[in-house]
């Protein structure tokens, strides 16, 4: 650790064990989180905490789920994985709403979390933003001092001694003397402006806040006075240097803080002796690896932890998903062998009622027939009217004649179904199709069509130009109705020997369209000419449909 260090070390460490009042906790493992916290079991906190976030996302506790990756994120500092704090912090924000009072707290202390990932980063620019955050944020007066604090020791880090040392009287204005807050600051402010100005004494500062430490009993602070006195004293007397330096080394491991080891070793051993020097480096060299070991396990220890948990849950949906394949498809045969079972009974009635059977043949081609001529009403005059309301309600000039000559070309259509008459011929076919097409746009819906030509049309016969335009029409009048698209493309390819046809609109998908025959019968009419017809139904949104058949 680098010279001065030590200070915002000891207020790291200070904020971020100190805990956000907890609040009403609804779910079991939050409160197995804070169990575990309390033991000083924090790898187990840290995955009770994940399992409580995913249970709050169920339940969509926005707030619950804020303060489950603010715990995690300072667990994860604590424990040396600044990165997968930042990450883990910059998430809680997402659902820690600004607006919302309730949430002031837990936002300032997951900023808090933030910057002291940021200064462990050496990111000093990304902990100014943070710390200040933090402080706008918090409804304590205790805890805006201590961000206040941290805000000041990274203007020091940057050398900016006057706004550290401004910050620093701010606070003192607003602290009760001889209290272990009122010593940190001192202290602190003492320390900058000695690196301000060599020449100021800081020692009677020093020595006061050493005092209310001492009587206070506070071995953290203690240990940063120690820290403080050590390097005044390296460049002047280093025989007291070095008694500082010891007992800093001794306090650090009193307070169990390896970090605070390791930088009383690096001040201890330029002054001791070469021999006692030798054995301090040894102890140095050992916790420095065993400091480094442990942090780069915990790193990966909450990395494996996070993949486990999204493990588990896409091996969950991908169970859920296959057992729900299982069940339909037990219920596709169940329903296919009670279809076998039917037609069995009804070829078994059949065969011994043959007469009745031939008389209800007789009424079942009458009835065949009326469903013909209703699915040609339904395909050429319904569709047709469909499409000239669709003009007239996006048409504003729409004149009587042409509505006549519209009206008059239903009627025509009506008599050509009665005669079985062919609609269309190859020479004028392709216009037919286009106008037909663009009838269906309107200001809000914009019709593409692309590769619509001749030479597409001229090797097809009357029924499949017939069936062509019923599909098409079909599908734009079912756009109109259902899709809520704004956005239609037709293509039209010659491959080969086949024309192929791809429809595709940004509707709300076929999905979310309920069956209707229109559809169906799209499909009877592609078989009708030995062609194929394909819908991605593979996609929530949009709809994407493929024709094809032969010339």
């Amino acid at each position: 650790m680098k010279k001065f260090s030590f200070l915002i070390l000891i207020l790291i460490y200070s904020c971020s064990e100190k805990k956000v009042p907890e609040a009403i906790s609804t779910n079991d493992h939050y409160e197995k989180a804070w169990k575990s916290l309390d033991e000083k079991q924090n790898t187990q906190a840290f995955i009770e905490f994940d399992k409580a976030k995913n249970l709050f996302l169920k339940n969509k506790d926005s707030l619950g789920v804020g303060k489950c990756l603010m715990n995690m994120a300072i667990i994860q500092e604590q424990m040396g994985d600044n990165f997968g704090s930042q990450e883990t912090g910059l998430n809680a924000l997402n659902f820690l709403k600004k607006e919302d009072k309730e949430n002031a707290d837990y936002l300032s202390a997951n900023y808090n979390s933030l910057g002291i990932s940021s200064i462990n980063l050496k990111e000093f620019q990304n902990a100014i933003s943070f710390y200040s955050n933090a402080i706008n944020f918090s409804t304590n007066e205790l805890d805006r001092k201590i961000y206040s604090n941290n805000l000041a020791n990274v203007y020091k880090k940057f050398r900016n001694y006057n706004e550290a040392i401004k910050i620093y009287n701010n606070i003192l204005e607003e602290t009760p003397k001889d209290n272990i807050e009122y010593a940190r600051i001192s202290s602190n402010l003492a320390f900058t402006k000695w690196l301000q100005n060599p020449d100021y004494n800081p020692v009677p500062e020093f020595q006061k806040a050493l005092n209310i430490r001492s009587k206070e009993k506070d071995d953290w602070g203690l240990n940063s006075s120690f820290s403080h006195l050590a390097d005044y004293y390296t460049h002047k007397q280093k025989d007291s240097a070095l008694l500082y330096a010891a007992k800093m080394y001794e306090a650090s491991k009193k307070i169990k803080s390896p970090d605070d080891q390791i930088e009383a070793l690096q001040k201890l051993i330029p002054l001791e002796n070469q021999e006692n020097a030798k054995q301090y480096f040894k102890v140095f060299q050992n916790l420095n690896d065993s400091l480094q070991t442990a942090r780069n396990k915990a790193k990966n220890q909450f990395a494996f932890i996070r993949y486990e948990t999204e493990k588990n849950k896409a091996d969950f949906l991908r169970s859920k998903a296959e057992s729900t394949q299982r069940q339909n498809h037990i219920i596709k045969q169940y329903f296919g062998l009670g279809i076998l079972v039917v037609a069995l009974l009804l070829s078994y009635l059949w065969f011994r009622k043959r007469q009745k059977a031939l008389r209800q043949e007789k009424l079942l081609e009458v009835k065949n027939t009326e469903l013909k001529y209703s699915k040609k009403v339904h395909d050429r005059v319904a569709n047709k009217v469909y499409q000239v309301m669709s003009e007239v309600e996006n048409i504003k000039d729409l004149g009587r004649e042409t509505l006549l000559d519209k009206l008059e070309e239903i009627y025509e259509i009506s008599r050509d179904i009665s005669y079985e008459q062919e609609e269309f011929e190859a020479k004028n076919f392709r216009d037919q199709l286009s106008k037909m097409l663009v009838s269906y746009s309107s200001d809000l819906v914009k019709i593409f069509i692309i590769g619509n030509e001749d030479d597409i049309w001229k090797e097809t016969s009357h029924t499949q130009r017939n069936e062509v335009f019923c599909i098409l029409q079909e599908l734009m009048t079912n756009m109109k109705k259902h899709s809520q698209a704004d956005k239609v493309s037709v293509r039209f390819t010659k491959e080969n020997n086949d024309v192929k046809i791809a429809y595709t609109d940004n509707g709300i998908g076929i999905k979310h369209i309920p069956p209707k025959n229109g559809l169906r019968n799209t499909e009877n009419r592609t078989k009708a000419i030995n062609g194929t017809i394909t819908f991605d139904t593979e996609i929530d949104r949009n709809l994407k449909i493929n024709i094809s058949f032969p010339l």
